[in-house]
């Protein structure tokens, strides 16, 4: 009943400059990421109200093209209107615990094939998790269970969208709770929920409420 979020959402994508102007004039589709380390699983990925981040992150992949398959040349940000639809959202109680029971089914399935938990990792000086092998994994367990239930009539819907929080980077004062780089990602499965996109434009910096 509460799967489906209410509303659209505002998600920003950092790529290249090329790239945004072919998605725009609708030459080009973005690439459905299938990376085993993509921190909300397959899909394409957009940081939620947050075209700041989503430069940064184009930023960083131009100058560390290693982390990342798409090559950035000049960063941009492409805007995209998105629906949810229904949205495995990380910040609902009741989702947490389909993705730990998830995790207890790979673990026990791996256990049974002698294969090895993936891991999540730091990558490069940063002392974030930044390639996610183990969350990749459960969240990809999550929708293969939740697909087998669809087929046996036990589920009425697969998940559109995954959503959800994460800290990152560096507190933002001595024992904060607050990190720089905190966000919200929405990794969009379903094609159909990507509304539109857009041109994301500069505040007008000189205008004031008469």
């Amino acid at each position: 009943m509460y799967s489906v979020l209410p509303s659209f959402i505002l998600g920003f994508h950092g790529c290249d400059e090329d790239v945004a102007e072919q998605v725009l004039r609708g030459r080009k589709k973005l690439r459905f990421s299938k990376n085993d380390y993509d921190w909300l699983g397959s899909g394409v990925c957009f940081w939620e109200n947050n075209p700041k981040r989503a430069i940064e992150y184009a930023h960083s992949i131009k100058n560390n093209p290693h982390l990342c398959r798409e090559k950035v040349k000049t960063p941009a940000v492409l805007g995209a209107v998105i629906d949810p639809g229904h949205c495995l959202n990380l910040l609902d109680t009741r989702n947490l615990q389909l993705i730990k029971e998830s995790f207890h089914t790979l673990k026990t399935a791996l256990t049974a094939a002698d294969i090895p938990l993936p891991k999540n990792t730091q990558a490069g000086q940063s002392d974030d998790l930044l390639l996610r092998h183990l969350d990749c994994a459960v969240i990809e367990m999550t929708h293969r269970l939740q697909e087998a239930l669809v087929e046996e009539g036990k589920a009425h819907y697969e998940f559109d969208t995954v959503r959800a929080v994460f800290t990152e980077g560096e507190k933002l004062y001595e024992n904060a709770g607050f990190c720089a780089k905190n966000h919200i990602q929405i990794c969009v499965r379903n094609p159909n929920s990507i509304k539109g996109y857009f041109r994301v434009v500069n505040p007008d910096q000189s205008f004031r409420i008469p």
